[in-house]
């Protein structure tokens, strides 16, 4: 899942381009990631900036 610049989250499965959800929170994104894909491995973009002014990396969620 990642933030889009209109601030809200949008839920992909991998290697998708296009979103299966767009919802305004993060957590409602991963409670949204977790139903579409109760076993799979979440992933979830940092929303911390690096001096570059993009996502310093990807993180996994438990």
């Amino acid at each position: 899942m990642e933030r889009r610049p209109e601030g809200d989250y949008a839920v992909r499965r991998a290697n998708s381009e296009r979103a299966s959800d767009v919802l305004p929170t993060q957590r409602q994104a991963i409670e949204r990631a977790r139903e579409l894909s109760p076993d799979g491995r979440l992933h979830v973009e940092r929303v911390r900036k690096t001096s570059e002014g993009t996502p310093d990396r990807w993180r996994k969620l438990k």
